[in-house]
């Protein structure tokens, strides 16, 4: 059984492209099915459906099971290509409904405020540059502080994404400025014991560029100055309001997607929560009966 699951990762690395928390997930996954269940490769459906009723009485979260169940799609899938076995039991086992959260994004208020605050922070410069280029291109954090000094290509910047693969997004001026005024001052981030840096936002650590936690910290400090709740601002929150304020104002779902680097259209659709607002706000723009005035 060991074996199967290892061909199934080793074609995920080769063949898929897969990011290494992605399948590090999967082993983690499918190393606990087969601890609670035995082989894999000989279970019924009516065995798995135990095996997520037994999680669910556990506490386990709905998102959590969510996880679990797509890397055994995903392994039976490799193993009905590989004609281990003839049919995928996992099409017969159904899951609890997720409870739909709904993702937190800032106003457009707040991102000015937030901006306008990184001014006063230490390395001013180079927060407002992070910033100004998350909400400009709603890349993931991981994207952001990775970038190569290549990634910017006049308006637009080339990244790296999940599974290695490459797309363009478009960024405005403004970002654009605010990575010019950057430039000024990055190369007092190298390290000493560095002579170059081939990252946009170099840092001492062993990664070679700032670090997550490193951005995820300065940014809860700039939220405080803006008078902003820390608890409400995260680089995942810009990345939010990125894609959110972009549906607003009309843009095309699809190209949210491309620029966000989404697999599925599915996973892009979660900011369709912002038309209902924007629908009410239409109606009581434009429609005759909602301008008549009350008698």
């Amino acid at each position: 059984m060991a074996d199967h699951v290892e061909l199934f990762l080793e074609m995920l690395c080769a063949e898929k492209g897969r990011a290494r928390n992605t399948i590090s997930s999967y082993q983690q996954d499918l190393t606990d099915a087969q601890a609670r269940c035995g082989d894999l490769a000989q279970l019924a459906g009516g065995a798995l459906q135990d095996y997520f009723a037994n999680l669910s009485r556990e506490g386990i979260r709905p998102s959590s099971m969510a996880r679990k169940a797509s890397a055994l799609r995903q392994f039976y899938k490799f193993m009905n290509m590989e004609k281990v076995i003839t049919t995928n039991p996992m099409t017969e086992v159904e899951l609890p409904k997720r409870n739909k959260t709904l993702p937190k994004y800032l106003s457009e208020d707040d991102i000015e405020a937030l901006i306008s605050s990184s001014d006063d922070v230490r390395h001013a410069k180079r927060l407002r540059a992070m910033i100004e280029i998350l909400y400009a291109s709603g890349l993931r954090v991981s994207e952001l502080v990775a970038l190569p000094m290549s990634a910017v290509l006049r308006d637009r910047l080339l990244v790296h994404g999940k599974g290695s693969k490459e797309r363009m997004v478009p960024i405005h001026q403004d970002a654009l400025d605010a990575i010019a005024e950057y430039m000024e001052v990055r190369p007092a981030f190298i390290p000493k014991n560095r002579k170059a840096s081939p990252f946009l936002f170099p840092g001492s650590g062993k990664a070679g560029h700032l670090t997550r936690f490193g951005f995820f910290k300065i940014l809860k400090k700039c939220a405080v100055l803006a008078g902003i709740s820390p608890s409400l601002v995260s680089p995942h929150v810009l990345r939010h309001s990125f894609a959110s304020h972009l549906l607003a104002g009309g843009a095309n779902l699809r190209a949210i997607q491309t620029m966000l680097g989404h697999e599925d259209i599915s996973t892009t659709q979660i900011y369709t929560h912002v038309l209902p607002e924007k629908l009410k706000s239409a109606v009581a723009k434009h429609h005759p009966l909602a301008k008549r005035k009350s008698v």
